[in-house]
């Protein structure tokens, strides 16, 4: 089936000169999934941190003590305010370089962290600024006569965070939350700048050497529409599963 397939894509090139060396190239088929397995794992780290740091922030802005909620505003101002490109090359290229860094075997230079890292860090913290205001709103909406009733059952202030007005929230704020995911998994691109080898990293390589750019740039387009369209429908299933009538619609 796959020969039958490389072959079918070899004979297009030759045919039309449509040249998708992804299909039939071992070599550009390795790097472009390679790639593609790459800004998943970019996206499903940068989204679990992100959506911590919304958790903790949101916590800390509506129920913390003046001096935290204080550095809690300050955080989200200077993420929300600065071109995530910016946050990513300062991270990198400024925190980075003032690091320790070691020596390998071989005498090269080991860095702290990693490109990838650097990436996960500074997309998380971009993306978890607006989750911070993304779940306060969400909390804000939540009835303040259901965190009064919890009060009234005993429970402190984390606990009705936890087992009430996080679990409320929540369903209210999704849909906000589904499109600042969607937003964080399209800027995962930007980890090109600084050599990680996601997706878009893998294509410009490909398109270099095979000069086949308008098929490599259709293949990209086609890589993240599906890549949404999957993020997408996981929330959406999410959403459902969370589901009480009366909240979030």
């Amino acid at each position: 089936m796959l020969l039958t397939i490389a072959d079918w894509f070899r004979e297009l090139n030759e045919t039309t000169g449509l040249n998708f060396t992804v299909f039939y190239d071992a070599y550009d088929a390795r790097n472009f999934f390679e790639g593609i397995w790459v800004t998943i794992q970019l996206t499903i780290a940068s989204v679990l941190i992100s959506i911590v740091i919304g958790v903790v922030g949101a916590f800390v802005q509506t129920a913390g003590p003046f001096w935290a909620r204080a550095l809690i505003d300050g955080f989200v101002s200077v993420f929300r305010n600065t071109p995530p490109l910016v946050q990513m090359f300062f991270f990198y290229f400024g925190i980075g370089s003032l690091l320790p860094a070691s020596y390998n075997d071989i005498g090269l230079i080991e860095p702290w962290l990693t490109s990838f890292q650097w990436a996960v860090l500074a997309l998380s913290l971009f993306a978890g600024a607006f989750n911070i205001e993304i779940f306060r709103s969400g909390i804000e909406a939540v009835p303040r006569t259901t965190a009064e009733a919890a009060e009234a059952l005993g429970y402190t202030s984390f606990g009705r965070y936890r087992h009430v007005v996080l679990p409320l929230a929540l369903r209210i704020c999704l849909p906000a939350l589904t499109n600042n995911l969607v937003n964080l998994l399209k800027t995962t691109t930007l980890a090109y700048t600084i050599a990680v080898p996601e997706t878009l990293y893998a294509v410009r390589q490909i398109w270099t050497e095979a000069q086949n750019v308008p098929e490599m740039m259709s293949l990209l387009l086609i890589v993240y529409i599906v890549l949404v369209g999957i993020l997408v429908w996981i929330m959406h299933i999410w959403q459902r599963s969370l589901e009480i009538p009366g909240y979030g619609r």
